[in-house]
């Protein structure tokens, strides 16, 4: 994706967020690490498919591809190669704690690596959701998505 786009998309997102939305205060600490990957898989999903949408309206099947190819486990690990180095400290210990937790679960068509990096991922995501940080949930999305050298 261009990167216009995906500002434009950040830029609306954090606006469409402001509105309707309203969580809760809480300590967000307090939350299990798979409890926030959980969460974090709907919140990256619907990133993803709210891009897609807003990137071309198009036949649902193609879309559904489209964001599969995006949001499996797989592609969600190489993203974890771009992004680690980009991490806050506090972000690194939520993706350490999300990838070290005891899931009873497994992917379908990942390997254990790349599932339980995806896991983290997915719990940093659904961490900067909860803290009301969409800005950097976002960012590093696009960083992921794009690749370094299309940091902010």
């Amino acid at each position: 994706m261009d990167k216009n786009i995906i500002d434009r998309e950040i830029e609306q997102m954090m606006s469409d967020l402001e509105g309707p939305v309203v969580l809760p205060d809480f300590g967000v600490k307090q939350y299990s690490p798979l409890t926030l990957a959980y969460i974090g898989d709907a919140v990256f999903e619907l990133v993803i498919r709210t891009m897609l949408v807003r990137e071309a309206n198009t036949a649902v099947n193609k879309l559904h591809r489209r964001a599969s190819g995006m949001v499996n486990a797989g592609a969600q690990s190489k993203m974890i190669g771009i992004l680690e180095p980009y991490f806050t400290e506090e972000e690194a210990s939520v993706y350490h704690r999300g990838r070290n937790a005891k899931a009873y679960t497994h992917a379908k068509n990942a390997g254990i690596q790349d599932y339980r990096r995806a896991t983290g991922f997915e719990a940093v995501c659904g961490y900067l959701y909860l803290k009301k940080d969409w800005k950097r949930l976002l960012e590093l999305i696009r960083i992921g998505l794009e690749g370094p050298e299309h940091e902010a």
